[in-house]
């Protein structure tokens, strides 16, 4: 089977683009935006299409999602207003101050990775690769001197890919008293330079 990139995601794939997201990152993302099926739901429902990168299948099915923040848009959008409408004004508040421990602002000259989630089925085949490229390309044609990452510290299958495509750890943040809540402890930091 080929697999093949694209800028974006495809018309009508949302759904399936917040599912493999939430596989991904249902562990952190639960306590701020589930139940599951609600969490997916307003990832869905709250995608910017032009902060994403996909992978297809010779057939056109998603198998592969890389998200990026630049100029203060993310791959998954959403707003306080949407939130609570979502969640409701009490529980809302509570969801929207656990999303802000998540939030990652792009410095100056900074792509910042939001994620990267590939198929449970699919995984071992280089996807996660064909992924990362096309996310320094959209660094390198948006003027950026590096790409930054966070990964959960204990996540050491994605950290050992990030490292083989050039990414170096340059700092571990410990949040020991975030495991209880948000389902981890530590979050290393990672830094790629980008040649211009």
């Amino acid at each position: 089977m080929t697999t093949t990139t694209r800028r974006g995601l495809p018309r009508g794939a949302e759904e399936r683009v917040a599912e493999l997201y939430w596989e991904a990152f249902g562990g952190k993302l639960g306590a701020a935006l589930g139940p599951a099926g609600t969490g997916r739901r307003f990832i869905a429902e709250h995608l910017n299409a032009d902060r994403g990168v996909t992978a297809l299948s010779d057939d056109g099915r998603v198998v592969g999602v890389a998200g990026f923040q630049l100029a203060g848009r993310g791959l998954v959008g959403g707003d306080a207003a949407a939130v609570r409408a979502t969640y409701g004004q009490v529980r809302g508040m509570w969801r929207l101050f656990l999303l802000a421990l998540l939030e990652r602002t792009p410095a100056r000259g900074e792509l910042v990775m939001d994620g990267i989630a590939v198929d449970a089925g699919e995984r071992g085949r280089g996807i996660g690769g064909l992924l990362l490229r096309e996310i320094e390309a959209v660094a390198v044609e948006q003027g950026c001197r590096r790409i930054r990452l966070d990964v959960v510290a204990e996540n050491r299958r994605a950290q050992a890919l990030y490292e083989r495509h050039g990414f170096r750890a340059v700092a571990v943040h410990r949040t020991p008293w975030l495991r209880d809540v948000l389902g981890f402890g530590a979050v290393t930091t990672m830094h790629k330079a980008v040649a211009r």
